[in-house]
């Protein structure tokens, strides 16, 4: 099985470029998303820590940028509990889709939590920031504060940009992204 790596910018389209590999998606955002919804172990970690924000499920996401905003160490707490879990849902993934020939790992903090492996291929989308901008204005509870946090845990993008292994430059037209990747895939096959 060969891992594929998606990294990039907030924005760029990554999860877009995941999906369009063909192949199984491990998402991370999807999966914070249903512990959010249901998960009672991560509430009663979250109310142990920032008891002020959390009370029941699910798990409301204004509520966790609103910690996050009223003070920045909150941000690593919550990563911190969240992450423990996203990992054990990805290896959970990886063992399930063991047989298939690629597996994308989509994972915003890929390299900043260690999580890839040194023979994983690493594909770097990379987008116009006025293209980035526009999409993250039109997605619901877009909070510039907030994107500027996130951004602080994040290793910079030039970094990230050299320890890939490929580019796409996305201008968010499935062919150009479909091009890209057939071009990818036969690289590595």
């Amino acid at each position: 099985m060969i891992r594929i790596g998606i990294l990039g910018d907030i924005g760029s389209g990554k999860s877009y470029v995941a999906k369009k590999f063909g192949y199984p998606v491990f998402n991370a955002d999807v999966e914070v998303g249903k512990l959010y919804k249901k998960d009672k172990k991560i509430l009663k970690k979250f109310k142990k820590i920032l008891p002020s924000y959390f009370h029941s499920l699910p798990i409301n996401k204004i509520d966790v940028s609103q910690a996050i905003l009223d003070n920045k160490s909150n941000l690593k707490k919550i990563i911190k509990i969240v992450h423990l879990e996203i990992r054990k849902k990805m290896n959970f993934f990886l063992k399930k889709n063991k047989s298939k020939k690629f597996v994308i790992l989509d994972i915003p903090l890929l390299l900043e939590n260690n999580i890839n492996h040194k023979n994983d291929v690493l594909v770097y989308v990379q987008t116009k920031k006025s293209d980035v901008l526009k999409k993250l204005k039109i997605r619901k509870n877009f909070n510039k504060k907030l994107m500027k946090q996130f951004s602080k845990i994040q290793l910079p993008l030039d970094y990230k940009k050299k320890k890939s292994h490929f580019v796409i430059n996305n201008d968010f037209k499935k062919s150009t992204v479909l091009k890209y990747i057939k071009n990818i895939l036969r690289e590595i096959d």
